[in-house]
């Protein structure tokens, strides 16, 4: 059966098959197209209306698809049938806080209290969820959830305190706390009460994993109740060591401008949004992903200008392989926000995940010729050209944003690092030679610079003895690296000591099996040793891995004749892995 093109009209009940639209759903939902599956779905709904679970799939794959409309309809259908559906109240409660029904939300919240996490639910929202400790996890969030979502309610209904007491009553793990006393103060402060918030929004401010978001509510209190001057010196070392944050850069400016700041969360329903965007980052941390783009969806329904959601969404889509997704929701942040910037360098960086690296290219040089100054895009620009193979011109690249720095410093090592690829990829020795030894003089432990000069230097047969040293000190900080490990195997065997080789290669390829490039070394030691089959083994199976072109021409021709007939001679590919490392 055919996936559906966009804009494809429903088909007419005679045309769906019940069997065939029930596979192609859920061959939808492992593959995570929840549009899809939601389409399939509701085909299916036109067959069966009444049965409970295409009803509840069809809600939990029209949420995640970002339909959250849909899925509260169907929300409302099955709670009719099963009064205490967990999920279905819970949004059903999202959606009452929407709406200013805050009695409504706190009925429905009671009732998602008391109903267990149903199997379906369970297995749509993640299907890996197998192990006791993960289900534990979901619980603890879906009490918090439900917790902080009933307090915004009860503030809603005109009761700021008794919602805070309701935080308060939550007894959980360390990191509740962090959420407690975020939300407890920007309830208190929503609601003017000025010195509770204060103490509370404080005491947030020093839970680690919420800093930035803590730190933007304090700010904004203190700049109306202790002054922004005053507010400005209790966070300098803050704005000191977050100063890249483009949301840091722009609550300190505002700060220096000395107009008061509005508070963080002005309403229940920012705030009920607060509560899913952050929980959404919990659960995508601890790997449930689905979860956590449920969350998202939530809390963007609920307040479509949360300045972090919608990043937040996009960057889960990026962690779920979908640039398509990713590309829509960081073309729709606005000019006017801080995050504008990251988000258009972001977007390019999907737009090249998704094989369209002309338009990726032709976006970030048309940011960087508004925004010069942007280190994070020119970076970007400089990874994709070197992705791409476009080695002259990224080496270009980062010498601007090298040209940047005011003075290079130990975390500056990755710009010369990656430059120096560039040089030697485009032939430019001298040059490259210099840069590597420049990211040594900044990071001199940096196992991935080590690996790549003293490879280079032992290929060409110069400075043998130290090259052949500094491999060995980066496998030894990087000891179950696998292509640090081939460079020292590779090395051997470019000094003739082939027995060393053999030993060094074939632990590469334990850690590695997948590589070609490995593989294809060991294959040449196999065969500079006399283990002539196992040699003509793993070069059929380097031939197989899908090689660079260049690499399976020669690989074919020592499976035919020999080593004989190619002997290597040229420094291999480096792998992608190893530029990863350098961002």
């Amino acid at each position: 059966m055919l996936l559906p093109a966009p804009g494809l009209a429903q088909p007419s009940d005679s045309e769906i098959s019940v069997a065939g639209t029930y596979l192609a759903a859920r061959f939808a939902t492992v593959q995570r197209d929840s549009e899809v599956a939601a389409y399939y779905l509701r085909n299916l709904l036109k067959l069966d209306g009444r049965n409970e679970e295409i009803i509840e799939r069809t809600m939990l794959a029209s949420l995640l698809g970002g339909q959250v409309d849909e899925a509260m309809k169907l929300a409302d259908k099955i709670v009719k049938v099963d009064r205490t559906h967990r999920f279905a109240r819970f949004l059903l409660a999202v959606r009452a806080i929407k709406r200013g029904q805050y009695q409504t939300a706190r009925t429905n919240l009671s009732l998602a209290v008391s109903g267990p996490i149903d199997d379906v639910t369970a297995t749509l929202l993640a299907p890996w969820l197998a192990s006791a400790t993960q289900r534990t996890g979901v619980d603890l969030v879906d009490r918090m959830s439900t917790t902080l979502l009933a307090a915004w309610a009860t503030y809603g209904s005109g009761s700021p305190k008794s919602g805070v007491e309701l935080i308060d009553r939550l007894q959980g793990p360390v990191w509740y706390g962090q959420f407690k006393d975020l939300h407890a103060g920007l309830i208190l402060d929503a609601a003017g009460l000025k010195k509770e918030a204060g103490v509370r929004l404080e005491a947030a401010v020093k839970s680690e994993p919420l800093t930035v978001r803590a730190v933007d509510a304090h700010v904004r209190w203190g700049s109306r109740n202790l002054g922004s001057a005053a507010t400005l010196e209790t966070y300098r070392e803050f704005d000191r060591r977050y100063s890249g944050d483009p949301l840091v850069k722009h609550m300190m400016s505002e700060l220096k401008s000395g107009k008061p700041m509005p508070p963080l969360v002005r309403t229940p329903q920012e705030g009920a949004a607060e509560v899913l965007f952050g929980l959404g980052g919990v659960l995508s941390r601890q790997g449930l992903e689905d979860y956590a783009l449920a969350y998202l969806q939530l809390a963007i329904w609920l307040d479509p200008d949360h300045p972090m959601a919608s990043m937040s969404l996009a960057g889960l889509y990026e962690l779920m392989h979908q640039p398509a997704k990713a590309i829509e929701l960081f073309a729709s942040v606005p000019a006017s926000s801080p995050l504008k910037g990251d988000a258009e360098v972001r977007l390019a960086v999907n737009l090249d995940a998704a094989d369209n690296a002309a338009e990726a290219l032709r976006h970030l040089e048309k940011h960087i010729a508004a925004n010069p100054q942007d280190l994070d895009a020119i970076v970007a620009l400089g990874r994709i050209q070197n992705n791409r193979k476009m080695f002259a011109e990224c080496a270009g690249t980062y010498t601007k944003a090298i040209g940047l720095l005011p003075t290079p410093a130990a975390g500056s090592w990755p710009l010369f690092y990656s430059r120096g690829i560039c040089n030697e990829r485009s032939k430019n020795w001298p040059m490259a030679e210099a840069d590597f030894l420049k990211a040594l003089e900044l990071n001199p432990e940096q196992p991935h610079v080590l690996n790549y000069l003293g490879y280079s230097w032992v290929d060409q047969g110069i400075n043998l003895d130290k090259g052949l040293g500094m491999i060995r000190r980066a496998a030894a900080l990087r000891p179950d690296d696998g292509a640090i490990i081939d460079s020292l195997g590779w090395a051997y065997y470019r000094l003739g000591r082939y027995d060393d080789a053999v030993a060094e290669l074939e632990r590469a390829v334990l850690r590695m099996p997948q590589d070609p490039v490995i593989n294809d070394h060991l294959g040449d030691a196999y065969w500079k040793v006399g283990r002539r089959l196992e040699a003509g083994f793993q070069w059929a199976h380097a031939r197989d891995l899908k090689p660079e072109p260049d690499q399976l021409e020669k690989i074919v021709k020592k499976i035919d004749n020999g080593l004989d007939a190619v002997e290597p001679n040229a420094l291999p590919p480096v792998r992608k892995a190893e530029d990863q490392n350098a961002r």
